[in-house]
Protein backbone atom coordinates (compact mmCIF):
# COMPACT_ATOMS: atom_id res chain seq x y z
CA UNK A 1 0.00 0.00 0.00
CA UNK A 2 1.34 3.63 -0.86
CA UNK A 3 0.10 6.86 0.23
CA UNK A 4 0.16 10.25 -1.30
CA UNK A 5 2.98 12.41 0.26
CA UNK A 6 0.30 15.51 0.39
CA UNK A 7 -2.14 14.05 2.28
CA UNK A 8 -2.91 16.83 5.06
CA UNK A 9 -3.95 18.91 1.53
CA UNK A 10 -6.32 16.26 0.51
CA UNK A 11 -8.20 16.49 3.39
CA UNK A 12 -8.62 20.01 4.28
CA UNK A 13 -7.02 22.67 2.18
CA UNK A 14 -8.52 22.33 -1.32
CA UNK A 15 -11.31 25.19 -1.87
CA UNK A 16 -14.80 25.66 -0.69
CA UNK A 17 -15.92 21.96 -0.49
CA UNK A 18 -13.17 21.47 2.44
CA UNK A 19 -14.92 24.16 4.41
CA UNK A 20 -17.19 21.24 6.38
CA UNK A 21 -13.75 19.68 6.92
CA UNK A 22 -12.25 22.45 8.91
CA UNK A 23 -15.68 23.45 11.06
CA UNK A 24 -15.13 20.05 12.35
CA UNK A 25 -11.49 20.50 12.70
CA UNK A 26 -12.09 23.91 14.76
CA UNK A 27 -14.72 21.86 17.23
CA UNK A 28 -11.55 20.08 18.57
CA UNK A 29 -9.09 23.33 18.93
CA UNK A 30 -7.65 24.12 15.30
CA UNK A 31 -7.18 27.80 14.70
CA UNK A 32 -7.17 29.31 11.60
CA UNK A 33 -3.55 28.53 11.52
CA UNK A 34 -3.64 25.01 12.25
CA UNK A 35 -4.94 24.14 8.89
CA UNK A 36 -1.65 24.39 7.21
CA UNK A 37 0.62 22.33 9.59
CA UNK A 38 1.05 18.39 8.96
CA UNK A 39 -1.81 16.64 11.35
CA UNK A 40 -0.09 14.02 12.91
CA UNK A 41 -1.77 11.07 14.75
CA UNK A 42 -0.50 9.68 18.11
CA UNK A 43 -1.53 5.98 18.36
CA UNK A 44 -1.97 5.99 22.20
CA UNK A 45 -1.43 2.51 24.01
CA UNK A 46 -2.20 4.20 27.40
CA UNK A 47 -3.64 0.96 29.42
CA UNK A 48 -4.45 0.95 33.77
CA UNK A 49 -4.67 -2.71 33.25
CA UNK A 50 -1.57 -3.73 33.19
CA UNK A 51 2.17 -2.25 34.45
CA UNK A 52 3.36 -2.46 30.67
CA UNK A 53 1.19 0.19 29.07
CA UNK A 54 0.00 1.82 32.91
CA UNK A 55 3.39 4.51 32.02
CA UNK A 56 2.46 5.44 28.72
CA UNK A 57 0.48 8.92 29.12
CA UNK A 58 2.88 11.13 30.55
CA UNK A 59 5.04 10.07 27.49
CA UNK A 60 2.15 11.05 24.97
CA UNK A 61 1.87 14.04 26.59
CA UNK A 62 5.39 14.74 26.81
CA UNK A 63 5.08 13.99 22.62
CA UNK A 64 1.73 15.81 21.47
CA UNK A 65 3.63 18.88 23.14
CA UNK A 66 6.46 18.62 21.70
CA UNK A 67 5.17 17.62 18.34
CA UNK A 68 2.63 21.26 18.68
CA UNK A 69 6.33 22.94 19.66
CA UNK A 70 8.13 21.83 16.35
CA UNK A 71 4.90 23.02 14.08
CA UNK A 72 2.73 20.04 13.35
CA UNK A 73 -1.12 19.14 14.70
CA UNK A 74 -1.01 16.14 16.85
CA UNK A 75 -4.39 14.34 17.10
CA UNK A 76 -4.12 11.31 19.58
CA UNK A 77 -6.54 8.25 19.30
CA UNK A 78 -6.45 5.03 21.16
CA UNK A 79 -5.18 1.61 20.63
CA UNK A 80 -6.00 -1.38 22.40
CA UNK A 81 -3.87 -3.77 24.32
CA UNK A 82 -3.48 -7.10 25.88
CA UNK A 83 -0.68 -8.17 28.34
CA UNK A 84 0.43 -11.83 28.09
CA UNK A 85 1.66 -12.00 31.45
CA UNK A 86 -2.02 -11.55 32.75
CA UNK A 87 -4.14 -13.97 30.35
CA UNK A 88 -1.23 -16.81 30.58
CA UNK A 89 -2.43 -19.78 31.14
CA UNK A 90 -6.17 -18.98 30.52
CA UNK A 91 -8.68 -18.34 27.56
CA UNK A 92 -7.73 -14.76 27.70
CA UNK A 93 -4.50 -15.78 26.27
CA UNK A 94 -5.70 -16.47 22.60
CA UNK A 95 -6.05 -13.02 22.45
CA UNK A 96 -2.65 -11.97 22.51
CA UNK A 97 -1.52 -12.66 19.26
CA UNK A 98 -4.99 -11.90 17.98
CA UNK A 99 -4.23 -8.52 18.92
CA UNK A 100 -1.00 -7.42 17.23
CA UNK A 101 -3.44 -7.62 14.41
CA UNK A 102 -6.40 -5.63 15.84
CA UNK A 103 -3.56 -3.20 16.70
CA UNK A 104 -2.20 -2.70 13.44
CA UNK A 105 -5.65 -2.55 11.39
CA UNK A 106 -6.70 0.44 14.61
CA UNK A 107 -3.57 2.40 13.61
CA UNK A 108 -4.19 2.30 9.99
CA UNK A 109 -8.08 2.48 10.02
CA UNK A 110 -7.59 5.85 12.16
CA UNK A 111 -4.26 6.94 10.47
CA UNK A 112 -5.57 6.63 6.79
CA UNK A 113 -9.36 6.94 7.78
CA UNK A 114 -8.13 10.71 8.57
CA UNK A 115 -5.70 11.26 5.53
CA UNK A 116 -2.97 11.96 8.53
CA UNK A 117 0.51 13.12 7.55
CA UNK A 118 2.56 10.92 9.98
CA UNK A 119 2.30 8.55 12.81
CA UNK A 120 4.05 8.43 16.40
CA UNK A 121 2.52 5.25 17.62
CA UNK A 122 3.60 4.73 21.95
CA UNK A 123 2.89 1.00 23.32
CA UNK A 124 4.15 -0.76 25.45
CA UNK A 125 3.29 -4.90 26.04
CA UNK A 126 4.64 -7.53 23.33
CA UNK A 127 2.23 -7.31 20.50
CA UNK A 128 2.08 -3.60 20.53
CA UNK A 129 5.27 -3.22 19.13
CA UNK A 130 5.06 -5.27 15.92
CA UNK A 131 1.36 -4.27 15.41
CA UNK A 132 2.28 -1.10 15.15
CA UNK A 133 5.17 -1.17 13.20
CA UNK A 134 3.02 -3.23 10.81
CA UNK A 135 0.76 -0.27 10.47
CA UNK A 136 3.25 2.08 9.85
CA UNK A 137 5.30 -0.39 7.12
CA UNK A 138 1.63 -0.87 5.72
CA UNK A 139 0.77 2.78 5.58
CA UNK A 140 3.74 4.36 4.39
CA UNK A 141 3.28 7.63 5.92
CA UNK A 142 6.51 9.10 7.29
CA UNK A 143 6.48 7.35 11.96
CA UNK A 144 8.31 6.62 14.45
CA UNK A 145 7.97 4.18 17.30
CA UNK A 146 8.24 5.36 21.16
CA UNK A 147 8.98 2.67 23.41
CA UNK A 148 6.81 2.87 26.69
CA UNK A 149 9.80 1.74 29.06
CA UNK A 150 11.04 -1.56 30.90
CA UNK A 151 10.78 -2.04 34.35
CA UNK A 152 13.22 -2.27 36.66
CA UNK A 153 13.56 -5.26 38.82
CA UNK A 154 12.54 -6.14 41.77
CA UNK A 155 14.27 -7.44 44.94
CA UNK A 156 13.88 -10.47 46.72
CA UNK A 157 16.46 -11.27 49.68
CA UNK A 158 18.76 -10.01 47.55
CA UNK A 159 17.96 -11.26 44.10
CA UNK A 160 16.84 -9.35 41.21
CA UNK A 161 13.21 -10.33 39.75
CA UNK A 162 11.10 -9.98 37.00
CA UNK A 163 7.81 -11.49 36.49
CA UNK A 164 9.52 -14.85 35.16
CA UNK A 165 10.75 -15.16 38.57
CA UNK A 166 6.76 -15.45 39.90
CA UNK A 167 6.30 -18.15 36.82
CA UNK A 168 8.99 -20.34 37.91
CA UNK A 169 8.21 -19.91 41.55
CA UNK A 170 4.88 -21.70 40.63
CA UNK A 171 7.03 -24.76 39.63
CA UNK A 172 9.40 -24.58 42.88
CA UNK A 173 6.58 -24.38 45.34
CA UNK A 174 4.96 -27.42 43.65
CA UNK A 175 8.35 -29.66 43.93
CA UNK A 176 8.34 -28.64 47.18
CA UNK A 177 11.73 -26.42 46.17
CA UNK A 178 10.34 -23.28 48.15
CA UNK A 179 8.88 -21.90 51.10
CA UNK A 180 5.74 -20.33 51.00
CA UNK A 181 7.43 -16.96 52.38
CA UNK A 182 9.81 -17.30 49.57
CA UNK A 183 6.56 -17.65 47.27
CA UNK A 184 4.68 -14.62 48.46
CA UNK A 185 7.61 -13.00 48.99
CA UNK A 186 8.37 -12.92 44.70
CA UNK A 187 5.29 -12.51 43.96
CA UNK A 188 4.75 -9.30 46.05
CA UNK A 189 7.92 -8.18 44.92
CA UNK A 190 8.44 -8.93 41.13
CA UNK A 191 6.88 -6.15 39.71
CA UNK A 192 7.66 -2.65 41.30
CA UNK A 193 6.92 -0.08 38.78
CA UNK A 194 5.47 0.52 35.61
CA UNK A 195 7.39 -0.55 32.43
CA UNK A 196 7.58 -4.20 30.40
CA UNK A 197 8.60 -6.81 31.34
CA UNK A 198 12.40 -6.23 32.69
CA UNK A 199 14.59 -9.00 30.86
CA UNK A 200 15.34 -9.67 27.12
CA UNK A 201 12.09 -10.69 26.58
CA UNK A 202 9.34 -10.07 23.65
CA UNK A 203 8.68 -6.34 24.14
CA UNK A 204 12.67 -5.58 25.43
CA UNK A 205 13.25 -7.63 22.22
CA UNK A 206 10.86 -6.06 19.66
CA UNK A 207 11.23 -2.11 21.15
CA UNK A 208 15.60 -2.71 20.84
CA UNK A 209 15.36 -4.26 17.25
CA UNK A 210 13.32 -1.51 15.98
CA UNK A 211 16.44 0.88 16.79
CA UNK A 212 18.44 -1.38 15.08
CA UNK A 213 15.63 -1.27 12.56
CA UNK A 214 15.81 2.52 12.27
CA UNK A 215 12.41 2.73 13.13
CA UNK A 216 12.97 4.50 17.03
CA UNK A 217 15.62 6.51 18.35
CA UNK A 218 18.57 5.31 18.77
CA UNK A 219 19.72 4.55 22.78
CA UNK A 220 15.95 4.68 23.64
CA UNK A 221 14.47 1.39 24.03
CA UNK A 222 16.00 -0.02 27.70
CA UNK A 223 14.80 3.26 29.44
CA UNK A 224 13.45 2.15 32.50
CA UNK A 225 9.23 3.50 32.46
CA UNK A 226 9.60 5.82 35.31
CA UNK A 227 12.61 7.81 34.39
CA UNK A 228 12.48 11.10 33.47
CA UNK A 229 14.96 10.21 30.07
CA UNK A 230 11.93 8.17 28.47
CA UNK A 231 9.45 11.22 28.62
CA UNK A 232 12.75 13.20 27.60
CA UNK A 233 12.60 10.72 24.26
CA UNK A 234 9.39 10.54 23.64
CA UNK A 235 9.68 14.50 23.26
CA UNK A 236 13.01 14.57 20.73
CA UNK A 237 11.02 11.25 19.12
CA UNK A 238 8.16 13.76 18.32
CA UNK A 239 10.86 16.81 16.84
CA UNK A 240 12.81 14.03 14.28
CA UNK A 241 9.43 12.50 13.53
CA UNK A 242 8.39 16.57 12.48
CA UNK A 243 11.61 16.42 10.35
CA UNK A 244 11.08 13.07 8.46
CA UNK A 245 7.62 14.58 7.38
CA UNK A 246 9.32 17.64 6.18
CA UNK A 247 11.57 15.55 4.64
CA UNK A 248 8.81 13.32 3.08
CA UNK A 249 11.13 10.08 4.70
CA UNK A 250 8.75 7.03 4.73
CA UNK A 251 9.10 3.71 6.29
CA UNK A 252 9.82 2.07 3.56
CA UNK A 253 12.53 4.09 2.83
CA UNK A 254 13.76 2.66 5.89
CA UNK A 255 12.70 -0.55 6.21
CA UNK A 256 14.84 -2.87 3.66
CA UNK A 257 15.95 -6.31 3.07
CA UNK A 258 19.22 -4.80 5.26
CA UNK A 259 17.54 -2.86 7.81
CA UNK A 260 15.69 -6.46 8.55
CA UNK A 261 19.11 -7.93 8.52
CA UNK A 262 20.09 -5.63 11.33
CA UNK A 263 17.35 -5.81 13.74
CA UNK A 264 17.70 -9.56 13.59
CA UNK A 265 22.02 -9.62 14.08
CA UNK A 266 20.48 -7.19 16.92
CA UNK A 267 17.99 -9.91 18.20
CA UNK A 268 20.99 -12.51 17.80
CA UNK A 269 23.40 -10.90 19.49
CA UNK A 270 20.91 -9.86 22.78
CA UNK A 271 19.86 -13.57 22.94
CA UNK A 272 15.90 -12.19 22.23
CA UNK A 273 12.81 -13.52 22.36
CA UNK A 274 11.64 -16.59 19.25
CA UNK A 275 8.71 -14.34 18.80
CA UNK A 276 10.95 -12.00 17.06
CA UNK A 277 10.65 -14.63 14.00
CA UNK A 278 7.18 -14.36 13.75
CA UNK A 279 6.90 -10.51 13.88
CA UNK A 280 9.55 -9.91 11.92
CA UNK A 281 8.38 -12.22 9.28
CA UNK A 282 5.13 -10.00 9.80
CA UNK A 283 6.50 -6.87 9.43
CA UNK A 284 8.64 -7.92 6.22
CA UNK A 285 5.08 -8.71 4.91
CA UNK A 286 3.57 -5.29 5.41
CA UNK A 287 6.14 -3.25 4.16
CA UNK A 288 7.05 -5.54 1.19
CA UNK A 289 10.18 -6.89 1.83
CA UNK A 290 11.30 -10.44 0.92
CA UNK A 291 12.11 -12.50 3.97
CA UNK A 292 11.55 -16.05 4.88
CA UNK A 293 12.17 -17.93 7.81
CA UNK A 294 15.63 -19.28 6.15
CA UNK A 295 16.83 -15.63 6.84
CA UNK A 296 16.76 -15.67 10.64
CA UNK A 297 19.05 -19.30 10.31
CA UNK A 298 21.62 -17.50 7.88
CA UNK A 299 21.71 -13.97 10.06
CA UNK A 300 21.99 -16.70 13.22
CA UNK A 301 24.98 -18.24 11.61
CA UNK A 302 27.00 -15.12 11.44
CA UNK A 303 26.48 -13.17 14.92
CA UNK A 304 27.19 -14.37 18.04
CA UNK A 305 25.26 -14.06 21.48
CA UNK A 306 27.20 -11.34 23.59
CA UNK A 307 24.97 -10.23 25.98
CA UNK A 308 24.24 -11.89 29.58
CA UNK A 309 21.03 -11.01 29.51
CA UNK A 310 17.82 -12.48 31.42
CA UNK A 311 15.81 -14.89 30.81
CA UNK A 312 18.91 -17.59 30.69
CA UNK A 313 21.51 -14.90 32.06
CA UNK A 314 22.22 -12.44 35.12
CA UNK A 315 21.54 -8.93 33.62
CA UNK A 316 18.10 -7.02 33.21
CA UNK A 317 17.45 -4.42 30.68
CA UNK A 318 18.15 -1.15 32.84
CA UNK A 319 21.61 -3.27 33.51
CA UNK A 320 21.62 -3.71 29.79
CA UNK A 321 21.24 0.48 28.90
CA UNK A 322 23.80 1.17 31.60
CA UNK A 323 26.16 -0.40 29.77
CA UNK A 324 25.97 0.78 26.83
CA UNK A 325 22.75 -0.48 25.62
CA UNK A 326 21.77 -1.23 21.75
CA UNK A 327 24.03 1.53 20.30
CA UNK A 328 27.15 -0.68 22.03
CA UNK A 329 26.16 -3.68 20.58
CA UNK A 330 25.19 -2.67 16.94
CA UNK A 331 28.74 -0.83 16.76
CA UNK A 332 30.52 -4.18 17.89
CA UNK A 333 28.57 -5.50 15.04
CA UNK A 334 29.17 -2.96 12.45
CA UNK A 335 32.86 -3.17 13.25
CA UNK A 336 32.82 -6.72 12.73
CA UNK A 337 31.06 -6.52 9.65
CA UNK A 338 27.68 -8.15 10.41
CA UNK A 339 25.28 -4.66 10.34
CA UNK A 340 24.77 -2.82 7.17
CA UNK A 341 25.72 0.57 8.21
CA UNK A 342 24.76 2.04 5.02
CA UNK A 343 21.09 2.07 5.90
CA UNK A 344 19.16 4.79 6.49
CA UNK A 345 17.21 5.99 10.35
CA UNK A 346 14.42 7.68 11.13
CA UNK A 347 17.22 10.31 12.26
CA UNK A 348 17.75 11.16 8.38
CA UNK A 349 21.60 9.74 8.58
CA UNK A 350 22.56 5.78 7.77
CA UNK A 351 23.02 3.52 10.67
CA UNK A 352 26.98 4.17 10.26
CA UNK A 353 27.01 7.93 11.13
CA UNK A 354 24.65 7.89 13.91
CA UNK A 355 27.28 5.51 15.58
CA UNK A 356 30.20 7.23 14.98
CA UNK A 357 31.20 8.23 18.29
CA UNK A 358 30.19 4.87 19.65
CA UNK A 359 33.92 2.43 20.86
CA UNK A 360 34.26 -0.20 18.51
CA UNK A 361 34.84 -2.11 21.92
CA UNK A 362 32.71 -2.47 25.06
CA UNK A 363 33.32 -0.66 28.49
CA UNK A 364 35.55 -2.53 30.71
CA UNK A 365 33.88 -1.69 34.35
CA UNK A 366 30.59 -3.68 33.29
CA UNK A 367 30.33 -7.16 32.06
CA UNK A 368 26.60 -7.28 30.31
CA UNK A 369 28.13 -6.62 26.55
CA UNK A 370 30.93 -8.84 26.14
CA UNK A 371 33.24 -8.22 23.02
CA UNK A 372 33.29 -9.81 20.00
CA UNK A 373 36.67 -12.16 21.00
CA UNK A 374 34.73 -13.20 24.36
CA UNK A 375 30.81 -13.98 23.34
CA UNK A 376 28.86 -16.29 25.50
CA UNK A 377 27.88 -18.34 22.32
CA UNK A 378 29.57 -18.40 19.05
CA UNK A 379 26.38 -17.86 17.27
CA UNK A 380 23.01 -16.93 17.51
CA UNK A 381 20.83 -18.74 19.75
CA UNK A 382 17.47 -18.89 17.45
CA UNK A 383 17.87 -22.02 15.54
CA UNK A 384 15.37 -22.74 12.22
CA UNK A 385 14.58 -26.76 12.52
CA UNK A 386 13.14 -28.38 9.72
CA UNK A 387 12.31 -32.27 9.33
CA UNK A 388 9.27 -34.01 9.34
CA UNK A 389 8.04 -32.54 11.85
CA UNK A 390 8.01 -29.30 10.57
CA UNK A 391 8.58 -29.33 6.87
CA UNK A 392 8.30 -25.32 6.85
CA UNK A 393 10.10 -24.50 10.11
CA UNK A 394 10.18 -23.80 13.80
CA UNK A 395 12.12 -22.16 16.37
CA UNK A 396 13.97 -23.56 19.04
CA UNK A 397 16.02 -21.25 21.77
CA UNK A 398 19.15 -22.84 22.90
CA UNK A 399 20.37 -20.60 25.12
CA UNK A 400 21.66 -21.35 29.03
CA UNK A 401 21.63 -25.53 27.56
CA UNK A 402 24.91 -27.83 27.91
CA UNK A 403 23.25 -29.98 25.98
CA UNK A 404 21.60 -28.98 22.64
CA UNK A 405 19.91 -32.38 21.68
CA UNK A 406 17.51 -34.89 22.93
CA UNK A 407 15.80 -37.88 21.77
CA UNK A 408 12.84 -39.28 23.94
CA UNK A 409 9.70 -40.69 24.12
CA UNK A 410 6.60 -38.49 23.10
CA UNK A 411 4.05 -37.47 26.07
CA UNK A 412 1.02 -35.85 24.20
CA UNK A 413 -1.42 -33.01 24.95
CA UNK A 414 -3.90 -31.76 23.00
CA UNK A 415 -3.85 -28.21 24.99
CA UNK A 416 -1.64 -26.08 27.04
CA UNK A 417 -3.75 -26.49 30.42
CA UNK A 418 -3.76 -30.58 29.96
CA UNK A 419 0.18 -30.16 29.47
CA UNK A 420 0.29 -28.18 32.30
CA UNK A 421 -1.94 -30.22 34.59
CA UNK A 422 0.39 -33.41 34.44
CA UNK A 423 3.64 -31.55 35.24
CA UNK A 424 2.31 -29.76 38.26
CA UNK A 425 1.05 -33.59 38.90
CA UNK A 426 4.61 -34.63 38.69
CA UNK A 427 3.97 -36.84 35.63
CA UNK A 428 7.02 -35.72 33.58
CA UNK A 429 10.13 -37.48 33.82
CA UNK A 430 13.99 -36.51 32.45
CA UNK A 431 14.54 -37.67 29.09
CA UNK A 432 10.46 -36.93 28.42
CA UNK A 433 9.62 -35.17 24.97
CA UNK A 434 6.56 -33.08 25.77
CA UNK A 435 4.11 -32.31 22.78
CA UNK A 436 1.54 -29.78 23.11
CA UNK A 437 -0.17 -29.14 19.93
CA UNK A 438 -3.98 -27.41 18.54
CA UNK A 439 -2.30 -24.71 19.81
CA UNK A 440 -1.15 -23.02 16.66
CA UNK A 441 -2.47 -19.73 14.90
CA UNK A 442 -5.65 -21.92 13.88
CA UNK A 443 -5.90 -24.24 16.27
CA UNK A 444 -5.40 -22.93 19.62
CA UNK A 445 -6.36 -19.86 18.13
CA UNK A 446 -3.86 -17.65 18.10
CA UNK A 447 -0.77 -19.86 19.46
CA UNK A 448 -0.99 -19.19 23.44
CA UNK A 449 2.19 -18.56 24.54
CA UNK A 450 3.95 -21.98 26.91
CA UNK A 451 5.42 -19.71 29.96
CA UNK A 452 3.79 -21.48 32.32
CA UNK A 453 4.48 -25.11 31.44
CA UNK A 454 8.33 -24.11 30.48
CA UNK A 455 8.72 -21.78 33.74
CA UNK A 456 6.69 -24.79 35.91
CA UNK A 457 9.71 -27.54 34.65
CA UNK A 458 12.88 -25.01 35.05
CA UNK A 459 11.21 -24.75 38.79
CA UNK A 460 10.99 -28.78 39.11
CA UNK A 461 14.66 -28.48 37.29
CA UNK A 462 13.49 -30.02 34.25
CA UNK A 463 14.56 -27.49 32.27
CA UNK A 464 17.82 -29.02 30.63
CA UNK A 465 16.58 -32.76 30.68
CA UNK A 466 12.89 -32.51 29.17
CA UNK A 467 12.24 -31.50 25.71
CA UNK A 468 8.98 -29.19 24.71
CA UNK A 469 7.79 -28.66 21.03
CA UNK A 470 4.36 -27.15 20.47
CA UNK A 471 2.52 -25.74 17.07
CA UNK A 472 2.56 -22.74 19.53
CA UNK A 473 4.51 -20.05 21.08
CA UNK A 474 6.94 -18.95 23.81
CA UNK A 475 7.69 -15.94 25.96
CA UNK A 476 10.33 -14.49 25.37
CA UNK A 477 11.24 -15.37 28.77
CA UNK A 478 11.23 -19.08 27.92
CA UNK A 479 14.50 -21.03 27.83
CA UNK A 480 14.97 -24.58 28.14
CA UNK A 481 14.91 -27.77 25.11
CA UNK A 482 11.92 -25.43 23.90
CA UNK A 483 10.90 -25.74 20.08
CA UNK A 484 7.87 -23.74 19.12
CA UNK A 485 5.89 -22.45 15.69
CA UNK A 486 6.15 -26.21 14.32
CA UNK A 487 4.67 -25.54 10.71
CA UNK A 488 2.56 -26.68 9.45
CA UNK A 489 0.33 -26.81 12.77
CA UNK A 490 -1.93 -30.20 13.98
CA UNK A 491 -5.11 -28.25 12.97
CA UNK A 492 -3.93 -28.33 9.27
CA UNK A 493 -3.36 -32.09 9.64
CA UNK A 494 0.50 -31.45 10.17
CA UNK A 495 2.61 -34.14 11.22
CA UNK A 496 2.53 -32.77 14.57
CA UNK A 497 -0.93 -34.37 14.44
CA UNK A 498 -0.40 -37.89 14.19
CA UNK A 499 2.19 -38.25 16.70
CA UNK A 500 1.55 -41.02 19.50
CA UNK A 501 2.20 -41.18 22.88
CA UNK A 502 5.65 -42.87 23.47
CA UNK A 503 7.16 -42.40 19.97
CA UNK A 504 10.45 -41.47 19.59
CA UNK A 505 10.97 -37.75 19.51
CA UNK A 506 14.27 -36.18 17.98
CA UNK A 507 15.00 -32.01 19.06
CA UNK A 508 18.73 -31.71 17.52
CA UNK A 509 19.78 -27.82 17.57
CA UNK A 510 22.95 -28.41 16.33
CA UNK A 511 21.93 -30.83 12.96
CA UNK A 512 18.77 -28.53 12.88
CA UNK A 513 16.43 -31.16 12.85
CA UNK A 514 12.90 -31.91 14.11
CA UNK A 515 12.06 -35.90 13.61
CA UNK A 516 9.34 -38.21 14.55
CA UNK A 517 11.54 -41.56 14.38
CA UNK A 518 8.41 -43.51 12.44
CA UNK A 519 8.42 -44.74 9.51
CA UNK A 520 6.67 -43.18 6.82
CA UNK A 521 4.72 -45.48 6.12
CA UNK A 522 3.05 -45.93 9.74
CA UNK A 523 2.51 -42.28 9.05
CA UNK A 524 0.50 -42.80 6.26
CA UNK A 525 -2.00 -44.59 7.64
CA UNK A 526 -2.44 -42.79 10.77
CA UNK A 527 -2.56 -39.46 8.39
CA UNK A 528 -5.62 -41.45 6.57
CA UNK A 529 -7.37 -41.72 9.61
CA UNK A 530 -6.67 -38.26 10.83
CA UNK A 531 -9.62 -36.20 11.08
CA UNK A 532 -9.63 -31.96 11.45
CA UNK A 533 -11.45 -30.88 14.57
CA UNK A 534 -14.24 -28.88 15.42
CA UNK A 535 -13.20 -25.70 15.21
CA UNK A 536 -13.15 -23.60 19.01
CA UNK A 537 -14.49 -20.57 18.22
CA UNK A 538 -17.07 -19.98 15.68
CA UNK A 539 -18.26 -16.35 15.71
CA UNK A 540 -16.54 -13.41 17.19
CA UNK A 541 -13.07 -12.26 16.66
CA UNK A 542 -11.01 -15.18 17.19
CA UNK A 543 -13.03 -17.42 14.41
CA UNK A 544 -12.89 -14.41 12.21
CA UNK A 545 -8.99 -14.85 13.04
CA UNK A 546 -9.00 -18.64 12.28
CA UNK A 547 -10.70 -18.04 8.53
CA UNK A 548 -7.86 -15.67 7.61
CA UNK A 549 -4.87 -16.24 9.83
CA UNK A 550 -1.43 -17.76 7.91
CA UNK A 551 0.80 -20.37 8.99
CA UNK A 552 3.47 -19.41 11.46
CA UNK A 553 5.88 -20.07 8.72
CA UNK A 554 4.89 -17.02 6.91
CA UNK A 555 4.29 -14.88 10.34
CA UNK A 556 0.76 -15.62 11.43
CA UNK A 557 -0.78 -12.61 9.31
CA UNK A 558 -4.27 -12.02 8.60
CA UNK A 559 -3.50 -9.46 5.22
CA UNK A 560 -2.05 -12.33 3.14
CA UNK A 561 -2.11 -12.05 -0.49
CA UNK A 562 -2.61 -15.73 -0.77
Amino acid sequence: MTTPSNRRSKLITHGPARSPNRAMLRAVGFGDGDFEKPIVGVANGHSTMNPCNAGIQPLVDSAMAALEAAGAKPQVFGVPTVTDGIGMGTEAMKYSLVSREVIADAIETSVNGQAMDGALVVGGCDKNMPGGMMALARMNVPGIYVYGGTIKPGKWKGVDLTIVSAFEAVGAFSAGKMSQEDFLGIEKNACPSVGACGGMYTANTMSSSFEALGMSLLGSSQMAAPDREKADSAAESAKVLVEAIRRNLKPRDIITRKSIENAIALVMATGGSTNAVLHFLAIASAAEVKWTIDDFERVRRKVPVLCDLKPSGKYVAVDFHRAGGVPQVLKILLANSVLHGECMTIHGKTMAEMLKDVPAEPRKDQDVIRPWSNPIYKQGHLAILKGNLAPEGCVAKITGLKKISITGPARVFDSEPAAMKAILARKIKPGDVLVIRYEGPKGGPGMQEMLAPTSALIGQGLGASVGLLTDGRFSGGTWGMVVGHVAPEAYVGGTIALVKEGDSITIDAKKLVLQLNVPAKELAARRKKWRAPKPRYTRGLLAKYMRLVSTASKGAITDSET
